[in-house]
């Protein structure tokens, strides 16, 4: 290039190379020096002056380039070139391009290039920019390499993300993530783990043993595959690590050298596979523990008939072994008669894949035939497939037997329908009271509650009442009045809240035997000599569990109900024993359970009543004595105390035939409480602190007042939530005071359980 300057004529432009100025020539001379490809564009123009690498960086174009300009030279790129001229010749500034892409003609066709260019201005004698100093290097090889190398990226890429499994590169000892597909970022909870070691990105797995399997892979360049390995893994960091299965394989990446650089992770995530066969397992499990002990007798069968599973019954019905199942010809027990039927639909059935049910005869193991009703249903696997068949076979024996006796008994329906029918209006009739009973108990138990409440602010105030009149002894003997009548107004209500089953129990476990040896003596006293007493107790009693002080009460009632009818002559006998009440009675009887009780009976040789009379016998105020002589609450009590304490209680009576009132109480399998003698003492009070928990306002302060006039210190609360409030507040407590009934969310047995 030096020679093609020296001889070129640079008269129509830059003028003979002898005048050229020092800067130009300077810059010349090095550009011509130098290996890269250089060009100088000289000028406002851009007259082209270049050296050897730049001409063949050139092409065809070289050497008509020389002493061109440079809009010209290069007129596909004219604009570009303008811009260089503009900011590094008329500016003074510098640029530089990295794989800029041009489309150049350098060989008479258009080629897409990519280069490195670096422009800077080249000063005059007075330091102004003369001229453009470019270095032209072209990467168009490197950047299509690497275009090539991003395009096997990618590909590579898309082939990991189209994976149907996940995969995961990890380089150097410390594994640490190159790169993860989709299906591996959705299997860690889409976490940042790139670039990271595997100990800091998935920190959940140390201790697991997959950190020590890397090391083991990447140290011996052995690969690794796992089959269902269970791993904990976190959806999100902190969260509860979920567990999942995995098939997967190490792969050490191996270089050309054979050096170890990394480790391919491919696998895929088997957890529902995984369950799914638990979920079968347990099924099949469960199956064979439901049929084993199914109540009926259950098989299988291939796809040829040949049986596969007997459960125990039907093992039980055939004598056959789990051992012999494989090789038992279970159709050796089926009559003759019955056989072509029988096979005939078994072959269908397993070319069609249906169903069938029928009936035949099967010789049981003790050699007797037996009617079975087989029901089956075709078998098909996970895929669809068909498996065999699995039936259920039921002895319908007796059954046949039954409908031929029905057959038989057709003759005499009229009679029976009539009977049903008297039953089923017996059986309405029975429903009608006990739901009558039961209304009038929820209405006679809610007024009683109330009354209680009411008696007991009267009760209260007149005791305190009683303090502030001593020595005054008309109004002491008033007050005394008043208290008498309220006592009076007491029992009533006590006898109403029996009846409606909301008094307070002391249940025991009682010997009826014993107790009514107890208050025989009382009994004789209570009836008078007139009547004959006898009292009859079987052996072996059972024991109940009730209160013996309401059962001595209700039979006192009894037997002063026995007495009156009985005009005081006649005889009472007192029976006590064991029973049994089977379905058949309890169906028969609403809110009776079937089962074992025991039976206190009081039968008297009286005038008996009328079926119409004994219906009503219970209820409450209902009494056929003249006005003044009863209150017509002692049947209605001692109902009530009956079926409060889960019990039965039935009238037989008939005019002119005398009485019996059975009551049925539950069977008690516990001994029997020993009775205690209680203490009696007078009231001294004391200093200690009571809580009061009641709802009724009134029954609230007059309690407060009788305890504060004893000298406690008291504490109060509404309801039973309120009461726990204070005790859970840690103020010291002695006794806790607390009504039965109270409304709000919790109730006063919780409150007391609570508190102790």
């Amino acid at each position: 290039m030096g020679r093609l300057i020296a001889e070129f004529d640079w008269s129509s432009s830059l003028g003979p190379i002898s005048g050229w100025p020092q800067s130009l020539q300077t810059a010349t001379a090095i550009l011509l020096r130098s290996p890269v490809p250089i060009v100088m564009l000289w000028g406002e123009d851009g007259i082209m002056i270049y050296n050897d690498a730049y001409s063949g960086f050139a092409g065809l174009r070289h050497p008509e380039l020389l002493g061109s300009k440079v809009r010209e030279g290069w007129p596909e790129v004219a604009d570009f070139n303008n811009h260089i001229m503009k900011v590094v010749h008329g500016q003074g500034k510098t640029l530089a391009y990295r794989d800029q892409n041009l489309v150049l003609y350098r060989h008479g066709r258009a080629e897409s290039v990519y280069l490195n260019l670096d422009y800077s201005p080249v000063l005059d004698e007075s330091g102004k920019p003369a001229g453009v100093i470019a270095i032209v290097v072209e990467t168009t090889a490197k950047v299509e390499a690497e275009q090539r190398l991003m395009a096997e990226r990618e590909g590579l890429r898309r082939m990991f993300e189209q994976a149907p499994g996940f995969i995961a590169m990890m380089t150097g000892p410390e594994h640490r993530f190159g790169m993860v597909n989709t299906a591996y970022s959705q299997l860690i909870g889409h976490r940042d783990v790139v670039g990271k070691p595997i100990v800091e990105a998935l920190p959940e797995i140390g201790g697991q043993g997959f950190i020590e399997l890397l090391d083991r892979v990447y140290q011996t360049g052995e690969p690794y595959s796992g089959r269902g390995v269970g791993v904990l893994l976190e959806q999100s960091r902190g969260a509860v690590p979920e567990e999942r299965f995995l098939d997967f394989v190490y792969q050490p990446i191996v270089s050309e050298e054979g050096t170890i650089s990394g480790i391919f992770v491919q696998g895929h995530d088997v957890t529902e596979q995984k369950r799914n066969e638990n979920a079968l397992r347990e099924s099949e499990e469960r199956f064979r523990l439901v049929a084993e002990n199914a109540p009926v007798m259950l098989w299988m069968s291939d796809i040829d008939g040949k049986c596969l599973y007997l459960n125990r019954a039907q093992r039980a019905f055939w004598g056959v072994t789990p051992e012999a199942i494989s090789d038992f010809q279970w159709g050796s027990t089926i009559h003759t008669e019955d056989q072509p039927m029988l096979y005939g639909q078994l072959a269908d059935a397993l070319q069609s894949y249906k169903g069938f049910t029928t009936e035949s005869r099967l010789l049981r193991t003790d050699g007797v035939y037996r009617i079975i009703q087989t029901t089956a249903q075709p078998r098909f696997g996970g895929k669809g497939e068909f498996l065999g068949m699995i039936g259920v076979n039921v002895d319908v024996t007796e059954t046949r037997k039954a409908e031929e006796a029905l057959v038989a008994l057709n003759t005499t329906l009229e009679q029976r329908v009539a009977e049903e029918v008297a039953e089923r209006s017996r059986a309405e009739e029975t429903l009608r009271q006990a739901q009558k009973m039961d209304s009038i108990g929820k209405l006679t138990g809610g007024v009683a509650h109330d009354f209680n409440n009411r008696l007991q602010v009267v009760s209260g105030n007149l005791q305190l009442l009683q303090k502030d009149l001593a020595g005054n002894e008309r109004a002491e003997r008033r007050v005394a009045n008043a208290l008498a009548g309220v006592g009076r107004g007491a029992k009533l209500a006590s006898q109403l809240l029996a009846f409606g089953r909301r008094q307070a129990l002391e249940p025991k476990v009682v010997n009826i035997g014993r107790l009514i040896s107890g208050v025989e003596e009382m009994l004789r006293r209570t009836i008078g000599e007139a009547i004959e007493i006898e009292t009859v107790v079987s052996g072996g009693l059972w024991n109940t569990f009730i209160d013996p002080g309401q059962l001595e009460n209700a039979l006192l009632n009894l037997a002063i109900n026995a007495r009156d009818a009985m005009d005081e002559a006649g005889k009472l006998t007192i029976e006590a024993g064991n029973a049994f009440l089977d379905d058949g009675y309890a169906d028969r009887h609403e809110d009776l359970t079937a089962g074992q009780y025991v039976v206190l009976a009081v039968t008297d040789t009286g005038a008996g009543m009328s079926p119409e009379v004994a219906a009503q016998a219970f209820e409450p105020f209902f009494s056929t004595k003249p006005q003044g002589k009863g209150t017509g609450l002692g049947l209605s009590m001692v109902y009530g105390f009956v079926k409060q304490s889960g019990g039965h209680v039935k009238i037989y009576s008939e005019v002119g035939e005398g009485t019996t009132v059975k009551i049925y109480l539950p069977r008690a399998h516990q001994t029997e409480d020993i009775k205690a003698n209680p203490l009696a003492g007078n009231i001294v009070g004391g200093t200690e602190t009571i809580l009061v928990a009641e709802d009724e306002e009134e029954v609230r302060n007059t309690v407060v007042e009788m305890l504060g006039d004893l000298g406690y210190r008291v504490l109060t609360a509404k309801d039973a939530l309120s009461a726990l409030s204070v005790i859970e507040s840690g103020v010291p407590v002695d006794l806790l005071f607390t009504d039965v009934v109270m409304p709000g969310p919790m109730k006063s047995t919780e409150l007391a359980r609570k508190a102790h």
